[in-house]
């Protein structure tokens, strides 16, 4: 069963037509991120992706951080439950480092992307470091004019070791990612849509409205065929023209013959508004 409640760093709760919110929930840490954290919330994405309750997951902050990367203070961990045992972090010589960002860190992106079910960052202030490359790893992301989005690992002598250099590099191309990452910029909401980086930008008051608009939306498409057009259109980014049409078509012999697509075709032809996913009814 999808897990709900308040656990450790973030709560999830599960809203009609099947929206997964998972709300970042220390705002006085500027919902900073610790390896526990990032455990829990990989196992809390897997447990989404296997669950057909589940249609979209829909990621935001508390307080004015959506989040603000890892929390590098020594603090405790927040008190919650945990979804998974905890187990050592890693770090204390360059192979646990290396291990510690396989497993652990760099494991929550990539956890974020492999989902075939669509993803939304709803950025309500400061994403900054791994709190920036989670949001990127999403399929679509909201900003509000007070948000911050930036990397700045440079500012310690770091590097952006969680992924965001490549995902910055697939938005921005080389030399606007260069640029980003190498002059340490930390960016505003508005210059973060105007570099495209965030798909929308909204006042305050209407991110959660807006965001949890296109959810709805998102929940309400046929979703065999946009979860199948995910997994092809990020392929496509990486594959020869070749590769594509191949992946393409071996999904495409999947989505016409299922019953979505029927009573799309059916919907169109009596000039009516598709009633998809009756295979989700019940579950």
């Amino acid at each position: 069963m999808f897990p709900t409640g308040s656990f450790r760093g973030f709560d999830i709760r599960l809203e009609p037509p099947g929206i997964a919110v998972i709300t970042f929930n220390q705002p006085e840490r500027l919902n900073g991120l610790a390896q526990p954290i990032k455990r829990d919330l990989i196992e809390a994405i897997t447990q989404a992706q296997m669950d057909d309750r589940v249609r979209v997951l829909l990621f935001t902050g508390s307080g004015r951080a959506f989040c603000a990367g890892d929390d590098i203070t020594g603090r405790p961990l927040p008190e919650g439950p945990a979804l998974v045992p905890d187990i050592f972090p890693g770090h204390r010589e360059e192979i646990g480092t290396y291990n510690g960002l396989r497993v652990l860190s760099q494991s929550l992106n990539t956890a974020i992307r492999n989902l075939d079910k669509l993803t939304i960052a709803a950025i309500n202030g400061v994403a900054i470091q791994s709190g920036l490359s989670l949001a990127l790893a999403c399929d679509f992301r909201i900003a509000s004019t007070e948000a911050r989005l930036g990397s700045a690992t440079l500012r310690f002598g770091l590097l952006p070791d969680e992924g965001g250099h490549a995902l910055l590099v697939q938005l921005l191309g080389i030399a606007k990612a260069m640029d980003f990452l190498m002059r340490k910029r930390i960016v505003s909401g508005a210059e973060a849509f105007e570099l495209g980086l965030v798909h929308e930008l909204c006042e305050p008051a209407e991110l959660m409205d807006r965001a949890m608009a296109l959810a709805r939306e998102l929940a309400e498409g046929p979703q065999v065929a946009m979860r199948l057009l995910k997994r092809s259109l990020y392929l496509a980014a990486e594959s020869t023209w070749a590769q594509a049409l191949e992946d393409i078509a071996a999904r495409t012999a999947i989505s016409d013959h299922h019953p979505d697509a029927r009573e799309g075709v059916a919907a169109f032809r009596e000039r009516r508004t598709p009633r998809f996913n009756a295979w989700l009814e019940g579950r």
